[in-house]
């Protein structure tokens, strides 16, 4: 009895959904609503996808509709893409919206710029025609670049890997040629894999000049090699992804890494801005490769790195007037000990994509490995200087400074006329000596003051004329700071002069 009184609900819901009205619409009347009547793409690289973008159009009768058709007025020699209900294309027809109702619509370009007149891209979206027809304007900014890529086998087309000290290696990419060692100001450049500068060759990069990196991409200066990242107050060195879309301005690990490499000679970065890659800078390698590895780093921005801003290994470093903003784990990583120097400068860490174990600054002297048999190691080496003077090392954890000292090398360091972010209420280094603050390593600096930065979750650490910095800092031979202000009397901690906030 049981299964035939199922069998006849089963029935019955059946019978019923199959006197269901077939569903029907009226023809639009053009009186369609959109979300936006211009859809911005930002701006893109010649030949370079687009983000995909979405437009909701919404039907706010009482009468379920139909549209007649929708279609990019060039139609299908639009550089644009458009996807409307699910379907992909350049011409759609009788696309039905319920009443009170709405659906997407998502638009793409790709662009060769070489093929239009015009950078400033366009064209518009048609709904309907005749007396009914609504548009909604499409706009694209199109910029030409220079584009190094790696090269690919003839035969298989795997794209060629790089040889560094004469082995192979699984990073895709290829040593710059002589034509291309100045990165000029006319053009961007975008890079795809990693581009390397041979040994004994120099890349200069010019004022006002703009590297975008792809995804798994960056730069490597070879042994004996050299770059010089000559910015100006004014026309300041942008290095970043190559996705140029508004979402993607502050989203971390859009490329890889620069890096430095042991031998590397007569480095300098001015005036330049390093942003949103993986690690913004990586000096040094692997210990014991018996070779110095020198920067000069000044007047500089590095932000919004998925580990670091500036990872160095056993490698000298001289900066000033440097921001190094928020990383996933440190703004500033000194490991396996070297030699720093830095004055005038400003590491905080305000990361907010989940949890960071590290502070903003971390300084060590050695290096834990693994041998071939999974027993741990420690490489120790000299801490020959980490010199700090009128810095700020800050952020949203209440530990954002921790020297880590492994015994069996030097490890000589100085923090002088500083301001740091120290609240240790779990007393969980108070067995480190280098972190007593009354040790004669530290001198005339400020423990948990006010910072009064402008916006810092944003990257902004000018100091305002609440902050505890003004005028706590020592006289140095760096007179101005890193927007070009004056500060040869009464000098602030940081790498900003404080302004009036509005």
């Amino acid at each position: 009895m049981r299964y035939i009184l199922l069998f006849i609900i089963t029935f019955s819901l059946i019978a019923i959904s199959s006197c269901r009205k077939d569903f029907s619409t009226t023809p639009s009347f053009g009186k369609l609503e959109f979300s936006k009547d211009t859809v911005f793409l930002d701006t893109v690289f010649t030949n370079i996808g687009s983000a995909t973008y979405n437009l909701k159009v919404y039907n706010r009768s009482n009468k379920d509709i139909s549209i007649p058709s929708i279609q990019l007025e060039n139609g299908m020699l639009s550089n644009y893409r458009l996807n409307v209900d699910g379907i992909a294309g350049k011409e759609f027809n009788e696309i039905n919206i319920l009443a009170n109702d709405s659906m997407y619509v998502f638009v793409e370009t790709t662009i060769d710029f070489s093929t239009i007149p015009n950078p400033l891209y366009t064209d518009r979206i048609l709904f309907d025609n005749g007396i009914n027809e609504q548009d909604v304007d499409l706009v694209t900014l199109v910029q030409d670049a220079n584009f190094i890529f790696p090269g690919r086998d003839p035969l298989t087309m795997e794209i060629d890997n790089l040889t560094i000290d004469g082995e192979p290696t699984s990073i895709q990419g290829r040593f710059l040629e002589d034509t291309e060692l100045v990165f000029s100001n006319t053009k961007p450049t975008v890079i795809y894999g990693y581009a390397a500068v041979p040994s004994g060759k120099t890349l200069t990069i010019e004022a006002g000049a703009k590297i975008h990196f792809h995804d798994n991409s960056g730069l490597i200066v070879d042994d004996n090699a050299s770059l010089k990242v000559n910015g100006t107050i004014s026309e300041k060195v942008i290095f970043e992804g190559d996705r140029l879309e508004n979402s993607y301005r502050n989203v971390p690990g859009q490329w890889g890494v620069i890096l430095i490499r042991p031998g590397s000679i007569d480095n300098s970065i001015q005036h330049a801005i390093i942003r949103n890659g993986l690690v913004g800078l990586l000096i040094g390698d692997v210990l014991g490769a018996d070779k110095d590895t020198k920067l000069i780093l000044e007047n500089s921005e590095i932000y919004n790195h998925g580990a670091y801003g500036i990872w160095a290994r056993d490698s000298e470093i001289t900066a000033n007037n440097l921001v190094i903003g928020s990383a996933g784990f440190a703004s500033l990583a000194t490991t396996i000990g070297g030699e720093y120097n830095f004055t005038h400068c400003t590491f905080s860490n305000y990361w907010n994509r989940g949890i960071r174990q590290l502070p903003a600054v971390l300084v060590n002297n050695y290096q834990d490995n693994e041998d071939a048999n999974g027993q741990a190691t420690r490489i120790v080496n000299d801490l020959v200087a980490a010199n700090f003077t009128n810095c700020i090392f800050d952020g949203n954890s209440n530990i954002e400074f921790v020297l880590d000292k492994a015994e069996g090398s030097a490890f000589n360091y100085s923090v002088v006329n500083s301001m740091l972010t120290f609240n240790d209420s779990n007393a969980s280094f108070a067995d480190n000596a280098e972190l007593d603050f009354t040790n004669p390593n530290y001198q005339n600096n400020l423990l948990n003051g006010v910072l009064n930065f402008r916006n810092p979750q944003e990257n902004d650490f000018i100091i305002g004329q609440n902050s505890d910095a003004i005028g706590k800092a020592s006289s140095t031979i760096f007179n101005t700071d890193i927007l070009g202000i004056d500060r040869t009397t009464n000098p602030d901690i940081g790498a900003y002069q404080h302004i009036i906030f509005e």
